[in-house]
């Protein structure tokens, strides 16, 4: 299923949590019953939900996702597998909301937002050719994005570590961005490029000029498989244009995402 995460180390954690006091639940995994108590008899009602939660065991936590979670900007209830999933189907922003955090809830893959304040853009404070707008983010909360106002040399990068992505999925990194009227330089391609932890590197080019103005667009910049023995590490994924010396505006850099592809 791509979850990264064993029985045998399901078993063990939850052995764990079993050894802990009930106050400490609260800061570590969804505690999961597997053996009934045999000394007293057991109703329907508590049979059938011992069969829930073993089938909700099996379903198992997300990829690194405590990990993960100690940059959450809020507290996480783990009181149970279906709150905890709950929050992470929903999203959970980390690092004072410079990322997102989600499960996809079909593959159960790890998912995430790289808002542009997490990007590396050449010339972003300068108020003379970038504005921070704030934009709603999908769950509703103002975020701020990058909106070209004038420059020649457009160079946006963005780094991620793999070790937080689930194993056994092809992933894609997309950047999501907006043109708006006026918009104008954009009559040479813009380029993408994806960079491996092994050295390996992706590109390809885009044509701005034929994408719709006014709606947020999805710009790929590569894809790549993971793998549970793979050599986890940093990946770099850069969208440019600078050769042209072309001056350029209209664009908006809502972030980019890095996702299992459907």
């Amino acid at each position: 299923m791509g979850s990264g995460w064993s029985q045998d180390q399901d078993l063990q954690q939850n052995q764990e949590l079993r050894n802990t006091s009930p106050q400490s639940h609260h800061n570590d995994a969804a505690v999961v019953n597997e053996e009934p108590r045999k000394s007293m008899p057991q109703s329907s009602k508590s049979i059938e939900t011992n069969k829930t939660m073993e089938a909700t065991r099996v379903v198992g936590f997300p990829h690194n996702y405590e990990e993960i979670l100690k940059e959450a900007d809020s507290s996480i209830d783990r009181s149970s597998m279906d709150k905890l999933y709950d929050q992470l189907y929903a999203g959970v922003f980390l690092n004072q909301k410079h990322k997102k955090y989600w499960v996809d809830k079909k593959s159960k893959g790890n998912c995430f937002m790289l808002y542009a304040r997490d990007l590396l853009i050449t010339w972003a404070e300068n108020k003379r050719f970038w504005h921070w707008p704030l934009v709603q983010d999908s769950s509703d909360v103002l975020l701020p994005a990058a909106e070209l106002l004038d420059v020649c040399w457009l160079e946006i990068h963005g780094r991620f570590n793999t070790v937080r992505l689930s194993p056994g999925f092809m992933y894609e990194v997309v950047f999501i961005v907006m043109l708006k009227d006026p918009a104008y330089g954009w009559e040479n391609p813009v380029n993408l490029r994806l960079i491996l932890p092994d050295g390996s590197r992706q590109g390809h080019k885009e044509n701005m000029v034929e994408k719709p103005r006014g709606k947020w667009i999805e710009i790929p910049a590569g894809e790549f498989m993971t793998s549970a023995d793979q050599k986890n590490g940093e990946i770099e994924f850069s969208l440019y244009e600078y050769e042209g010396g072309i001056w350029k505006r209209g664009l908006v850099i809502r972030g980019a995402v890095l996702r299992p592809k459907a």
